[in-house]
Protein backbone atom coordinates (compact mmCIF):
# COMPACT_ATOMS: atom_id res chain seq x y z
CA UNK A 1 0.00 0.00 0.00
CA UNK A 2 2.93 2.38 0.46
CA UNK A 3 3.10 2.79 -3.31
CA UNK A 4 -0.15 4.77 -3.12
CA UNK A 5 1.85 7.53 -1.51
CA UNK A 6 3.48 8.23 -4.87
CA UNK A 7 1.94 10.52 -7.47
CA UNK A 8 2.44 7.94 -10.22
CA UNK A 9 0.45 5.25 -8.40
CA UNK A 10 -2.30 7.63 -7.33
CA UNK A 11 -2.82 8.88 -10.88
CA UNK A 12 -2.70 5.35 -12.31
CA UNK A 13 -5.36 4.22 -9.85
CA UNK A 14 -7.65 7.16 -10.61
CA UNK A 15 -7.36 6.49 -14.35
CA UNK A 16 -8.51 2.89 -13.84
CA UNK A 17 -11.20 3.62 -11.23
CA UNK A 18 -12.87 6.27 -13.36
CA UNK A 19 -13.38 3.70 -16.12
CA UNK A 20 -14.76 0.83 -14.02
CA UNK A 21 -17.95 -0.59 -15.57
CA UNK A 22 -20.97 0.09 -13.40
CA UNK A 23 -19.26 2.63 -11.18
CA UNK A 24 -21.93 5.27 -11.76
CA UNK A 25 -24.70 2.75 -11.05
CA UNK A 26 -23.05 1.72 -7.79
CA UNK A 27 -22.60 5.34 -6.72
CA UNK A 28 -26.27 5.99 -7.47
CA UNK A 29 -27.21 3.18 -5.08
CA UNK A 30 -24.92 4.65 -2.41
CA UNK A 31 -26.75 7.97 -2.68
CA UNK A 32 -30.15 6.24 -2.58
CA UNK A 33 -29.24 4.48 0.67
CA UNK A 34 -28.31 7.65 2.55
CA UNK A 35 -30.72 8.83 5.28
CA UNK A 36 -33.05 11.64 4.23
CA UNK A 37 -31.94 13.59 7.30
CA UNK A 38 -28.20 13.81 6.91
CA UNK A 39 -25.91 16.16 8.82
CA UNK A 40 -22.43 14.64 9.13
CA UNK A 41 -20.69 12.12 6.83
CA UNK A 42 -17.34 10.33 7.02
CA UNK A 43 -15.72 9.04 3.81
CA UNK A 44 -13.11 6.37 4.56
CA UNK A 45 -10.34 6.05 1.99
CA UNK A 46 -11.80 9.02 0.16
CA UNK A 47 -9.13 9.22 -2.53
CA UNK A 48 -9.66 12.39 -4.53
CA UNK A 49 -13.01 13.01 -2.79
CA UNK A 50 -15.26 11.89 -5.65
CA UNK A 51 -17.81 9.98 -3.56
CA UNK A 52 -18.09 12.56 -0.77
CA UNK A 53 -18.53 15.25 -3.41
CA UNK A 54 -21.49 13.33 -4.84
CA UNK A 55 -22.94 13.04 -1.33
CA UNK A 56 -22.47 16.78 -0.84
CA UNK A 57 -24.24 17.56 -4.11
CA UNK A 58 -27.16 15.32 -3.14
CA UNK A 59 -27.30 16.77 0.40
CA UNK A 60 -26.13 20.42 0.31
CA UNK A 61 -25.03 21.81 3.65
CA UNK A 62 -23.75 18.61 5.20
CA UNK A 63 -20.57 18.48 7.23
CA UNK A 64 -18.11 15.98 5.80
CA UNK A 65 -14.79 14.44 6.71
CA UNK A 66 -12.69 12.81 3.98
CA UNK A 67 -9.77 10.68 5.13
CA UNK A 68 -7.01 8.96 3.17
CA UNK A 69 -3.39 8.00 3.77
CA UNK A 70 -2.00 8.90 0.34
CA UNK A 71 -0.52 12.43 0.17
CA UNK A 72 -1.29 12.78 -3.58
CA UNK A 73 -4.90 11.74 -2.97
CA UNK A 74 -5.20 14.09 0.00
CA UNK A 75 -3.87 16.94 -2.12
CA UNK A 76 -6.44 16.24 -4.84
CA UNK A 77 -9.25 16.07 -2.28
CA UNK A 78 -8.11 19.33 -0.70
CA UNK A 79 -8.18 20.98 -4.11
CA UNK A 80 -11.67 19.60 -4.79
CA UNK A 81 -13.03 20.94 -1.49
CA UNK A 82 -10.96 24.10 -1.15
CA UNK A 83 -14.09 26.26 -1.38
CA UNK A 84 -16.16 24.00 0.88
CA UNK A 85 -15.48 25.04 4.50
CA UNK A 86 -17.84 22.34 5.83
CA UNK A 87 -15.69 19.58 4.32
CA UNK A 88 -12.47 18.61 6.14
CA UNK A 89 -9.75 16.50 4.52
CA UNK A 90 -7.50 14.57 6.88
CA UNK A 91 -4.67 12.06 6.73
CA UNK A 92 -5.52 8.66 8.20
CA UNK A 93 -4.15 5.12 8.01
CA UNK A 94 -6.69 2.26 8.08
CA UNK A 95 -4.59 0.53 10.75
CA UNK A 96 -5.52 3.37 13.13
CA UNK A 97 -8.87 3.68 14.87
CA UNK A 98 -11.54 5.95 13.38
CA UNK A 99 -13.29 6.52 16.70
CA UNK A 100 -11.54 9.85 17.31
CA UNK A 101 -13.29 11.42 14.31
CA UNK A 102 -16.52 11.67 16.31
CA UNK A 103 -20.12 10.78 15.48
CA UNK A 104 -21.65 10.55 12.00
CA UNK A 105 -25.06 9.97 10.43
CA UNK A 106 -23.41 8.04 7.61
CA UNK A 107 -20.07 6.42 6.93
CA UNK A 108 -19.30 5.72 3.29
CA UNK A 109 -16.36 4.14 1.54
CA UNK A 110 -15.47 3.36 -2.06
CA UNK A 111 -12.90 0.78 -3.20
CA UNK A 112 -10.71 1.23 -0.13
CA UNK A 113 -11.31 -1.17 2.76
CA UNK A 114 -10.45 -4.22 0.65
CA UNK A 115 -6.79 -3.24 0.97
CA UNK A 116 -6.63 -4.29 4.65
CA UNK A 117 -6.46 -7.82 6.06
CA UNK A 118 -9.71 -9.46 7.17
CA UNK A 119 -9.18 -9.13 10.96
CA UNK A 120 -8.69 -5.38 10.54
CA UNK A 121 -11.74 -5.16 8.25
CA UNK A 122 -13.86 -6.66 11.01
CA UNK A 123 -12.43 -4.35 13.68
CA UNK A 124 -12.92 -1.36 11.38
CA UNK A 125 -16.58 -2.31 10.90
CA UNK A 126 -16.94 -2.47 14.70
CA UNK A 127 -15.45 1.02 15.00
CA UNK A 128 -17.79 2.31 12.29
CA UNK A 129 -20.75 0.91 14.23
CA UNK A 130 -19.51 2.75 17.32
CA UNK A 131 -19.24 6.17 15.65
CA UNK A 132 -22.59 6.02 13.87
CA UNK A 133 -25.50 7.84 15.45
CA UNK A 134 -28.62 5.72 16.11
CA UNK A 135 -30.28 5.14 12.76
CA UNK A 136 -27.03 5.93 10.96
CA UNK A 137 -25.93 3.91 7.95
CA UNK A 138 -22.67 2.36 6.78
CA UNK A 139 -22.43 2.04 2.98
CA UNK A 140 -19.43 0.31 1.47
CA UNK A 141 -19.04 0.38 -2.33
CA UNK A 142 -16.44 -2.33 -2.35
CA UNK A 143 -14.28 -4.70 -4.34
CA UNK A 144 -15.22 -8.19 -3.13
CA UNK A 145 -13.71 -11.55 -4.02
CA UNK A 146 -15.15 -13.88 -6.65
CA UNK A 147 -16.29 -17.35 -5.54
CA UNK A 148 -14.06 -19.03 -8.15
CA UNK A 149 -10.85 -18.41 -10.06
CA UNK A 150 -12.76 -18.51 -13.36
CA UNK A 151 -15.13 -15.77 -12.21
CA UNK A 152 -12.15 -13.72 -11.05
CA UNK A 153 -10.56 -14.09 -14.48
CA UNK A 154 -13.88 -13.08 -16.07
CA UNK A 155 -13.92 -9.94 -13.91
CA UNK A 156 -10.37 -9.06 -14.89
CA UNK A 157 -11.16 -9.51 -18.57
CA UNK A 158 -14.31 -7.38 -18.29
CA UNK A 159 -12.32 -4.56 -16.67
CA UNK A 160 -9.30 -4.75 -18.96
CA UNK A 161 -7.00 -6.00 -16.21
CA UNK A 162 -4.76 -9.08 -16.25
CA UNK A 163 -3.29 -11.28 -13.56
CA UNK A 164 0.00 -9.51 -14.18
CA UNK A 165 -1.44 -6.02 -13.82
CA UNK A 166 -4.07 -6.52 -11.11
CA UNK A 167 -3.54 -4.70 -7.83
CA UNK A 168 -1.21 -6.74 -5.63
CA UNK A 169 -2.32 -4.98 -2.45
CA UNK A 170 -5.90 -6.26 -2.79
CA UNK A 171 -7.12 -8.30 0.17
CA UNK A 172 -10.67 -8.86 -1.07
CA UNK A 173 -13.12 -10.79 1.12
CA UNK A 174 -16.31 -12.60 0.04
CA UNK A 175 -19.47 -10.55 -0.03
CA UNK A 176 -21.39 -13.06 2.12
CA UNK A 177 -18.68 -13.09 4.79
CA UNK A 178 -18.71 -9.31 5.10
CA UNK A 179 -22.51 -9.26 5.39
CA UNK A 180 -22.24 -11.84 8.18
CA UNK A 181 -19.69 -9.61 9.94
CA UNK A 182 -22.02 -6.61 9.81
CA UNK A 183 -24.90 -8.61 11.27
CA UNK A 184 -22.69 -10.07 14.00
CA UNK A 185 -21.57 -6.57 15.00
CA UNK A 186 -25.17 -5.41 15.38
CA UNK A 187 -26.09 -3.73 12.10
CA UNK A 188 -29.66 -4.28 10.90
CA UNK A 189 -31.17 -4.24 7.39
CA UNK A 190 -27.87 -5.66 6.17
CA UNK A 191 -27.79 -6.51 2.49
CA UNK A 192 -25.95 -6.31 -0.80
CA UNK A 193 -27.94 -3.64 -2.61
CA UNK A 194 -26.09 -3.78 -5.94
CA UNK A 195 -23.51 -6.06 -7.48
CA UNK A 196 -21.63 -6.39 -10.75
CA UNK A 197 -19.11 -9.21 -10.70
CA UNK A 198 -16.58 -8.18 -8.00
CA UNK A 199 -18.05 -4.73 -7.36
CA UNK A 200 -20.75 -4.54 -4.71
CA UNK A 201 -22.59 -2.08 -2.50
CA UNK A 202 -22.91 -3.47 1.03
CA UNK A 203 -24.80 -1.59 3.72
CA UNK A 204 -26.25 -1.82 7.20
CA UNK A 205 -28.02 0.43 9.70
CA UNK A 206 -27.23 1.04 13.36
CA UNK A 207 -30.48 0.44 15.28
CA UNK A 208 -32.25 3.52 16.62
Amino acid sequence: MQEYQTVEKALAYLAIADKLPGRAQGERIVLDLLPKSLHRVLDLGAGDGRLLDLVRLAHPGIEGVAVDFSPPMIEKAQTRFENEPRIAVKSHDFNDSVVAFGKFDAVVSSFAIHHVEDPRKFELYREIFEILTPGGVFINFEHVSSPSEKLHDDFLEATGITRATEEQSNRCAPMSLQLDWLEAIGFTDVDCFWKWRELAVLAGVKPS
